[in-house]
């Protein structure tokens, strides 16, 4: 029996996925979490065999959470569930410790095996997007600058150019407004966008903004 938790904040998704999981003989839901720190309470109090985690949830989420749940359940296999289906989040996601990463549009046939494949230790990229990883050469040129971001700054560039402000963003990722503006003026720096308009420029130009980022306000 596969033992499963689940990360995600909208309770609909869990819902359904459990579910899902209901009609599957070797799989059961021992736990949900709606946030990062209530999973991070639940893993100390069940045992399980694998994490189901949505990259974006209120408060620590993303590579900080994966890193996080690494730090205290080395052996844990993760696979993330997400609405980005951009290479280099998948990359960011593999790099701070997930086993696996797959979309939240893909097909039972995908999610059911991968959840089996990382839960016995190996790991699992959702096909379309290890092509995309594969062939993606801004992953391995050194020539976006988005690439040198930090995690945090990362997510506060998202989320920026989904339409939140500063007071919006700290909310969401449970920090000051302070260290929000200082990242947020690190990122602009590294990037070489003054403005918050040249900002959106370069998130059009490469790609970084629209649906695949609009959850991130949710």
């Amino acid at each position: 029996m596969i033992r499963i938790i689940l990360a995600d904040d909208h309770a609909i998704v869990r819902s359904g996925l459990k579910q899902i999981f209901a009609q599957v003989d070797d799989f059961q839901v021992v736990g949900e979490a709606a946030n990062g720190f209530d999973l991070l309470a639940l893993l100390r109090q069940i045992p399980v065999d694998i994490l189901l985690l949505d990259f974006d949830m209120p408060g620590i989420s993303g590579p900080d959470l994966i890193t996080r749940v690494k730090s205290h359940y080395p052996g844990l296999p993760i696979l993330v569930l997400s609405m980005h289906n951009e290479p280099y989040v998948a990359v960011r996601a593999i790099k701070n410790g997930a086993s696996g990463y797959i979309t939240k549009d893909c097909d039972l046939v995908i999610l059911l095996p991968a959840i089996r494949q990382v839960a016995a230790g190996q790991t699992f990229i959702a096909p379309g997007l290890a092509e995309k990883m594969l062939f993606d050469d801004t992953l391995t040129s050194g020539r976006a600058r988005h690439q040198l971001l930090s995690d945090r700054e990362l997510q506060v560039f998202q989320l920026l150019v989904s339409g939140l402000g500063v007071n919006e963003i700290a909310t969401q990722l449970a920090i000051s407004n302070k260290t929000v503006s200082t990242h947020k003026v690190r990122m602009m720096e590294k990037l070489n966008t003054p403005s918050m308009a040249d900002l959106m420029r370069y998130a059009m130009q490469h790609r970084l903004a629209g649906p695949v980022f609009s959850q991130a306000a949710h």
